[in-house]
């Protein structure tokens, strides 16, 4: 498996021009993702444990937090590896599993769609 979150982060460099920002000394890896136009957030990428997801514990997970639309929240929640936001609201943002199940294209689309909705006000 390729190292999903060097190809997210490449993807934000190359198509946003996004450079991540670590914000937290306590979780130094934990990267934000801004917008280039209006600084609001688009991803963040960190690590958390599996339990946060529901998911069995006594291990650590990669994650990739997007902003969504709420209209799509629900079917998005269907995919596997998708999974209701973690430490974000809920109605505007999904978790994502970075450990293979979801393809890059797929990984790659949510990215975009957090990127153009962070452009608009309507979602914070």
């Amino acid at each position: 498996m390729t190292n999903q979150r060097e190809s997210i982060l490449r993807y934000a460099a190359e198509n946003f021009g996004t450079t991540p920002e670590y914000l937290w000394k306590s979780t130094p890896d934990a990267a934000v993702l801004r917008h280039r136009e209006n600084d609001k957030w688009y991803g963040l990428l960190t690590n958390i444990p599996a339990e946060k997801l529901g998911l069995p514990s006594g291990r650590t997970v990669h994650i990739l937090n997007v902003k969504c639309s709420p209209l799509e929240t629900g079917s998005l929640l269907q995919k596997a590896g998708i999974f209701p936001a973690y430490h974000m609201n809920k109605t505007h943002w999904v978790t994502v599993l970075l450990d293979g199940t979801m393809p890059e294209p797929e990984l790659f689309w949510l990215l975009e769609e957090s990127y153009s909705l962070s452009n608009g006000n309507q979602f914070s």
